[in-house]
């Protein structure tokens, strides 16, 4: 097994849609177009699959559920934020998460329970720490690339996805805290993100509902939300229509590298075993993908970080009015928010590591309600839906795009907390790869 995977630098084609295959012309030469293997449905899996399939490539996606995203894609904070782009590897964050771990309801949760991947991902967290700057700018630089993909694919389908385009506010209640964001603010104007503070007056007029208490903020006008799950649901939509075949209910056994790799797998519903070979095989698998690239001979070294939210319907006109319509992030509990719609307000937050558990825990949901309650008493909450999913975290908090040790192997893994954020990107990236070989 190989020690690293060889990733290529995915960023010189991150700017622009990527040239489509024109597939008649292959069919009408002879030559048809690659066979390509997606393992994962998540939003990393789908763009990836709609980008593959745009460059005239036959795909077949696999997945262990019914549909798509039903897992950490199903249910997040919803925001398409370039300005939550900084990486955690930073020494102030490390020495608050110190403090956290006493705290049951703090933001930060951790089993000290004995466990070899979990103690020696966070030793080469630690060592991150050096690439903190250029890694936060790199990241920020991708998420702004990200928007025009995403936003592109939407548009071209005429997907639905409760898409607000009115910003994220980032809010400071302490001068301590708000010091810290203004080292950060200068990270994000480097990599060319429009972030700049805003006094508690101006916090009020950019967002009514918020008290007029704080301290005060930084706003990014750029960012928008959306709701992830609607939107990965509509494009594999059309990935179908576009010829994209579906394995559901697929549990995949096995994988296997070239010359061409091979995908064994059980169809859930009756227990039957198949095992398909392809041209090239993209691994989003998420916290599976370490699994999946150890058979491959790669190294992916992805953690599962719990995040939770819970969903707010908002039945009445009076706590219609109560919530945002502006997207939140509130620094110091690190929760952010997102309206979705007229009828829902998304709450989200936490980092639990407590390895491959799924468990939602009514400790960790009742401080995003506290939260609620203690900035917006106005909404009822007799009506809210609780969610917990396993963001794929690197330990540098990059995601993996880019070819395998094996030919016909990639990756489009590892995004943490940003795959909503930067799927339109790395998605765009991978497909390029992935086609540039039968192209030239």
């Amino acid at each position: 097994m190989t020690n690293a995977t060889p990733f290529v630098d995915a960023r010189p084609l991150l700017t622009a849609p990527t040239k489509r295959r024109d597939a008649a012309k292959f069919t009408a030469s002879g030559k048809s177009p690659q066979s390509v293997a997606v393992i994962g449905a998540g939003i990393t899996g789908i763009t990836t699959a709609y980008e593959l399939a745009l460059q005239g490539l036959s795909v077949t996606v696999f997945d262990r559920n019914p549909d798509a995203a039903m897992e950490t894609s199903f249910a997040n904070g919803g925001q398409l934020s370039a300005s939550n782009a900084e990486v955690w590897n930073k020494w102030s964050t490390i020495f608050k998460g110190l403090k956290w771990l006493l705290d049951p309801g703090a933001p930060l949760s951790m089993s000290l329970m004995p466990n070899w991947h979990k103690y020696s991902w966070l030793g080469e967290f630690l060592l991150a720490t050096r690439h903190y700057e250029r890694n936060t700018v790199d990241t920020v630089k991708l998420a702004m690339a990200a928007r025009a993909h995403l936003l592109r694919m939407a548009a071209d389908e005429g997907i639905d996805f409760d898409l607000e385009k009115r910003g994220i506010i980032h809010l400071y209640r302490d001068a301590k805290s708000f010091a810290s964001a203004q080292r950060t603010n200068a990270l994000y104007n480097q990599a060319g993100l429009e972030r700049f503070a805003v006094s508690p007056q101006e916090l009020c007029e950019l967002e009514p509902a918020l008290p007029d208490d704080l301290l005060g903020g930084f706003f990014t006008p750029s960012d928008m939300t959306g709701d992830i799950h609607k939107l990965t649901v509509g494009l594999a939509r059309a990935c179908e229509r576009r010829g994209v075949t579906f394995r559901w209910r697929a549990d995949v056994n096995e994988v296997a590298p070239g010359p061409n790799p091979t995908v064994n797998w059980t169809e859930a519903t009756t227990n039957q075993p198949h095992t398909d070979t392809f041209d090239a095989l993209v691994v989003c698998a998420g916290v599976g993908s370490r699994a999946i690239a150890r058979q491959l001979g790669d190294r992916i070294n992805v953690y599962p970080v719990k995040g939770y939210s819970i969903t707010v319907n908002l039945h009445r006109p009076e706590d219609q009015a109560a919530a945002p319509w502006r997207s939140l992030l509130d620094d110091d509990a690190k929760i952010v928010t997102s309206r979705l719609g007229a009828g829902r307000f998304r709450i989200a937050g936490t980092a639990e590591f407590s390895g491959y558990n799924r468990d939602i825990r009514v400790a960790r949901i009742e401080p995003l309600k506290r939260w609620c309650e203690e900035l917006f008493p106005g909404i009822n909450q007799r009506d809210v839906v609780p969610w917990a999913g396993l963001r794929p975290m690197m330990p540098d908090m990059m995601p993996r795009v880019g070819a395998g040790a094996a030919p016909g192997v990639f990756y489009n893994t590892g995004h943490g907390h940003l795959g909503w954020t930067l799927s339109g990107a790395t998605a765009n990236a991978v497909a390029a790869m992935v086609s540039a070989p039968v192209s030239a």
